[in-house]
């Protein structure tokens, strides 16, 4: 397979995907494979998004292969609450996106092979896009028992998953997007995937846990180059297309003009936590202070990522009852977030008594309340 990166082949791009505003024409060889040279997971879900919502794919297809960085990715409609564990995302600076597709959460490091079936709505078909993949690993490595479920995973010996799958139908035009594990850090993947926070109530859609495994834990010779050529090799035998693979920038505005504005948007607070459906939490905690013990009930209602509704329950007197109605107050309409809490909780402190003891307590209570975030 051939990798085509010159300018010149990136213009020669620019001269094939075409809407009218740009200049853009259709795609005159019936198809494209396009890889990325990025690895940051807002860029190449921004690509996915440029190509749905600008290609006619009336009478096209494109198959577009990416890898990123340690990323989770949640699905449209899903709690990043309830699917992973924040804390530990934010302490390995691991991204947290939410795409546009539905399905369930995932994890991505660079031994995981992200694969994205562009087509019209009509012609859209994500069983074949899956036993294309199928075919094209058993070419490669006859031996692998591998295969596709219902539920649209790939199976390794028929109990562990080595992909998941998600899409997104427009009006026009869809896409099916696939994992492909092939060599991820296992130890991350389910500790990040695993959420600690207690008393959450969501009609999110929830994940469904699976086990899996690695490709190269079945064949250690493999590599992610070796896969990505012969899922390509496949793909442009079966749709009778041009085999070269044409590597993109996802940041060129040139090649995608917008691009850069739709990545900034899937960076954005708003998107990635406060288009999380409406939520509950409901919990205790116990605070450890001096040689005593605490019970703190917590009920809240998170709306757009905001909390819309703040109860706490103190033991009588531990703090002034008109320092925890004015934390209420300021908690009410902020981000459900632990740097907002943060910021709150010492701006209303700098109001307090020089109290060392009131001081003690208040900040005690206050990383606890971050702890739920």
């Amino acid at each position: 397979m051939v990798l085509q990166s010159s300018l010149k082949n990136c213009l020669q791009l620019s001269c094939i995907l075409r809407i009218p505003k740009a200049g853009f024409r259709s795609i005159s060889s019936g198809g494209l494979i396009i890889q990325s040279i990025s690895n940051d997971v807002y860029e190449n879900l921004a690509v996915e998004d440029w190509i749905h919502d600008h290609m006619n794919l009336e009478n096209q297809r494109i198959l577009f292969m990416w890898r990123n960085s340690p990323a989770v990715v949640i699905g449209r409609h899903q709690n990043p609450w309830q699917e992973c564990n924040l804390r530990l995302l934010r302490q390995k600076t691991i991204k947290l996106a939410r795409r546009r597709s539905g399905g369930g959460t995932v994890y991505h490091d660079l031994g995981n092979i992200n694969l994205t079936f562009f087509t019209s709505r009509k012609k859209y078909e994500r069983m074949e896009n899956l036993k294309l993949v199928v075919k094209a690993l058993k070419a490669l490595r006859p031996q692998l028992d591998i295969h596709v479920t219902d539920r649209y995973d790939i199976l390794l010996h028929r109990q562990y998953k080595i992909s998941g799958t998600a899409a997104k139908l427009g009006r026009t035009t869809a896409y099916h997007h696939c994992t492909l594990l092939c060599n991820a850090d296992k130890v991350v993947l389910s500790s990040v995937l695993k959420s600690p926070y207690k008393g959450l109530k969501s009609n999110a859609t929830p994940s469904v846990p699976a086990s899996v495994k690695n490709l190269f834990e079945e064949d250690p010779s493999l590599t992610c180059e070796m896969l990505l050529d012969a899922i390509a090799e496949e793909y442009a035998t079966q749709h009778q297309i041009d085999h070269r693979v044409t590597l993109i920038n996802p940041a060129d505005e040139f090649l995608l003009p917008g691009i850069n504005n739709r990545v900034k948007e899937l960076q954005n607070w708003e998107w990635v936590y406060g288009k999380t459906p409406k939520f509950s939490v409901s919990t205790c905690f116990n605070m450890v202070y001096k040689d005593s013990i605490l019970d703190v009930k917590v009920d809240m209602d998170i709306k757009h990522g905001r909390i819309e509704v703040c109860n706490l329950g103190l033991p009588e007197q531990w703090l002034p009852p008109g320092l925890c109605n004015k934390l209420v107050k300021s908690l009410t309409g902020s981000k459900f977030c632990p740097n907002e809490t943060t910021t709150l909780a010492k701006t209303l402190l700098r109001m307090c008594p020089e109290d060392e003891e009131l001081h003690s307590r208040w900040n005690l209570l206050c990383e606890n309340m971050m702890m739920l975030m």
